[in-house]
């Protein structure tokens, strides 16, 4: 038991140091102007590449990404019906369900789902 852990140790060492390696030289020394400005069809650019990025769509995107998750882990609880003992099943879907109706009120009640203001 112990050799496995000695090995796998030295193995995670002997990574880390290649690793740090690796990202040590593989850096460039000089950085070209040119390289790092934004490319529009070989003109100058006109305009600052990084526009102001709205709050709301990444409000949003967490909202949907999260309530995606959580459609995703009740959808398998159907199959599970079958094989699993009834009441516990219904404490367990009921349990999940009413803490994502608490989020979604909290995500309202915040104003995160209006996109008038």
């Amino acid at each position: 038991m112990f050799s496995i852990i000695l090995i796998a140790l030295i193995i995670l060492l002997i990574t880390t140091i290649v690793m740090f390696l690796a990202s040590i030289l593989s850096k460039k020394a000089f950085i070209d102007r040119e390289k790092s400005s934004p490319f529009e069809c070989g003109f100058d650019p006109k305009s600052s590449s990084r526009l102001p990025f709205s709050l709301r769509f990444f409000l949003i995107t967490i909202i949907f990404l999260i309530f995606d998750v959580e459609i995703a882990l009740i959808l398998p609880m159907i199959i599970i019906l079958k094989f699993s003992n009834i009441m516990i099943w219904s404490i367990t879907a009921i349990l999940f369900i009413l803490i994502l109706l608490i989020g979604l009120y909290h995500e309202w009640n915040q104003g995160m789902l209006n996109w008038s203001n």
